[in-house]
């Protein structure tokens, strides 16, 4: 649908190329996109309680920039809590992908619904000014929020309420155990000597790396939302794209997001009965995705390397803090394993994800005419393992967690204290090749053994079809019941001329009797009106006349 009106449809196009309806397209893409990710940032930094510290403005702006490959740097005064200079250093490195997620999945459904106005086929030309719109005013728009986010907050240790909360050990309640990716026993022991401290902390947007981090955010967005959307148009070049690439990208993707909604459903569980639901809610709302793609890689054994030292332990989950604090061994499903069993769950639970993909994408496939259940595997086993490939490095990157601190704030000294938990990139493409061409197989296998291979294939799939598979084209006839015979079709009877003075026919067909005359030429002032009907029959019509009733 067009965002332009018809009236000023030619006004409005410079070069072949609709500037009205690109401009006002990629507005509503970034501005839902920035209102949806702020929305979920307050809210989430709301229901944890963050605005009792500082003003929930700049907080959401700067947790909004995190989101979207930012970077935010400590400032101020932190004299308060005993140290000076490059003691107190604070660094963390962890994306809130809950927010991140809410902007793309906007961000491309507007785009990809700009591109329908475009037909079967977009030009190259207008397919590249649309990202491009959209790209430029996403970064303008984060320039802004980067000037935004700018805050000093003040800790007042007698106006948080910690006097009230028991010390035993962690949060109240055994809190730290139920908030997804174990966010929880991020506070000590001894939380009263809190109580008496006040300082101000502050932080700052860095502007360029901000910019370069949103801008390399919305490119992949929208590349990721092309690849993977089935009914979207691209250019001719890239038309293969419909049929090799889009059934096995979408099917992943599809499996990816069911994983964050079974996260959000988990916290939903934790939070009945919990006293303290709001602070679940918001931690799910901001880091679920972080605890759900985490365990994707670590449940299809890809190994991790990490370390974790003193009370900054406590943010990972059990059993992997154990792990990381007393051995500096690469984490694998092994090791874990060995501390708590119920984690081979999570490997189950990954297969089945990884199965369910495959299904998906065998039918989602166009299955070529002739090609066998074999075939046809092979296919879609290499299609899936292609994509799965490229997409598990890119999970481990964007899990990656790095945070330090060297801050002896809440009564304890975590000099030295972090955690860096990094996977390996190179194991994570070669196990996801392994298990997409594997899952893919199966997937298909199962999809042709049950006839719903290529059910549910779009139709800029199916009219994309593999040279020697068939006729190309939008259409595909279907094969007929019996050869033609031209002796049953007049049709396909060759033309023969009639004799000299006989009227020409059109073809050999019987029903054509001759060629196909125009009507005859109207007349100036138009056709003449008809005469009136006759009279109707009188009763003396209706019967015979006698002798002398005509006046004889």
């Amino acid at each position: 649908m067009s965002l332009t009106k018809t009236g000023d449809h030619r006004a409005t196009r410079l070069g072949g190329l609709p500037v009205g309806d690109v401009l006002l397209s990629a507005v509503a893409a970034v501005s839902w996109a920035f209102i949806a990710m702020a929305g979920v940032a307050a809210l989430g930094l709301h229901l944890l309680g963050a605005d009792t510290a500082g003003s929930l403005g700049p907080m959401t702006a700067a947790v909004v920039a995190l989101a979207v490959g930012g970077r935010v740097t400590p400032s101020g005064d932190v004299s308060a809590f005993g140290l000076e200079g490059a003691q107190a250093d604070t660094a963390i490195d962890i994306a809130p992908l809950g927010v991140a997620l809410v902007g793309a999945l906007l961000l491309s459904w507007f785009f990809l619904r700009s591109l329908r106005s475009a037909g079967v086929e977009v030009a190259p030309r207008e397919l590249l000014v649309r990202a491009g719109a959209v790209v430029v005013l996403f970064v303008g728009m984060l320039g802004g929020l980067a000037w935004a986010g700018h805050d000093l907050i003040t800790i007042d240790g007698s106006k948080l309420g910690l006097s009230d909360i028991p010390g035993a050990g962690g949060l109240p309640g055994d809190l730290g155990d139920k908030l997804p990716g174990g966010i929880g026993g991020l506070l000590p022991d001894r939380l009263g000597d809190l109580v008496d401290a006040k300082a101000a902390v502050g932080f700052t947007v860095r502007t360029g790396a901000t910019l370069l981090g949103g801008a390399a955010f919305v490119t992949g967005v929208l590349v990721i939302a092309l690849l993977a959307s089935r009914r979207s148009p691209l250019p001719r070049a890239l038309s293969v794209v419909h049929r090799v690439v889009r059934p096995a990208a979408s099917a992943l993707v599809t499996v990816l997001l069911v994983t964050v909604v079974a996260g959000l459903a988990a916290a939903v569980y934790a939070m009945i009965g919990d006293d303290h639901p709001r602070r679940i809610a918001g931690a799910a709302l901001l880091g679920a995705p972080n605890g759900t793609w985490l365990g994707v890689p670590i449940g299809l054994f890809v190994p991790w390397d990490g370390k974790a030292t003193g009370e900054l332990a406590k943010l990972l989950p059990d059993p992997l803090d154990d792990l990381l604090v007393s051995s500096d061994q690469p984490v694998t499903m092994g090791r874990l394993a060995e501390l708590d069993n119920r984690v081979w769950l999570l490997a189950i639970a990954m297969a089945v994800m990884m199965l369910l993909a495959g299904v998906l994408a065998a039918v989602r496939s166009p299955v070529p005419e002739g090609a066998g259940a074999l075939r046809f595997a092979g296919r879609c086993a290499l299609r899936l393992g292609v994509v799965t490939a490229l997409a598990l490095p890119l999970l481990v990157w964007l899990t990656d967690v790095s945070a330090g601190a060297s801050l002896s704030v809440l009564g304890f000294d975590a000099f030295g204290a972090g955690i860096d938990l990094h996977g390996h990139l190179g194991m994570a493409l070669l196990l996801g090749a392994a298990w997409g061409a594997g899952t893919g197989a199966l997937g298909a296998l199962l999809a042709h053994g049950t006839g719903a291979a290529g059910g549910r294939a779009s139709p800029l799939a199916t009219s994309v079809v593999e040279a020697g598979d068939g006729p190309t084209g939008p259409y595909r006839p279907s094969s007929p019941y019996r050869p033609s015979n031209a002796d049953t079709n007049p049709y396909l009877r060759p033309y023969e001329a009639p004799p000299r003075g006989e009227p020409d026919g059109v073809n050999g067909a019987p029903t054509v009797i001759g060629p196909v005359r125009p009507d005859p030429p109207r007349p100036r002032g138009g056709w003449p009106e008809p005469p009136p009907p006759p009279p109707a029959p009188g009763p003396t019509q209706d019967r015979p006349r006698r002798p002398g009733e005509d006046g004889r």
